[in-house]
């Protein structure tokens, strides 16, 4: 498995999402947690401006767009379970090399709050961690 390559903004951006996430303290997580809140809807990250990076999903297909809308990475989502799911990238606009097609992500959901989900992601040996905030259905 190849190792993903970061590009200095990716990986400022990376940075500041873990730590402004580490940030935000679920201080009463749902019990259980609500999982599902993630397989529709308009999400954004806490203290992050839309512009730069908001996520869409509808149907199973999952959109990040960056640059003002300019840019986008389009994936299909593949849930193992309610909080565990995969992120298989299909198509993106910009030619960086970052992501690629074909990447596949594993993501699990490990605590919801209200409108918040805090997601950790893989892929190779990398882990992230990012909070979003869901805006609406």
């Amino acid at each position: 498995m190849r190792h993903l390559k970061l590009g200095s903004a990716v990986l400022f951006a990376l940075v500041f999402s873990q730590a402004k996430s580490q940030k935000t303290a679920f201080d009463k997580p749902d019990q259980p947690a609500k999982c599902k809140n993630i397989r529709d809807g308009k999400f954004v990250r806490v203290n992050y401006p839309e512009g730069i990076w908001h996520m869409t999903i509808k149907d199973n297909i999952q959109t990040e767009y960056f640059n003002n809308g300019k840019d986008y990475i389009k994936s299909t989502l593949v849930f193992v379970d309610d909080c565990n799911y995969k992120v298989i990238v299909l198509e993106k606009t910009n030619n960086d090399d970052r992501i690629h097609t074909g990447d596949v992500f594993s993501n699990k959901i490990v605590e919801t709050q209200d409108n918040l989900l805090k997601v950790q992601s893989k892929i190779a040996n990398d882990q992230y961690e990012v909070i979003y905030v869901k805006v609406k259905k």
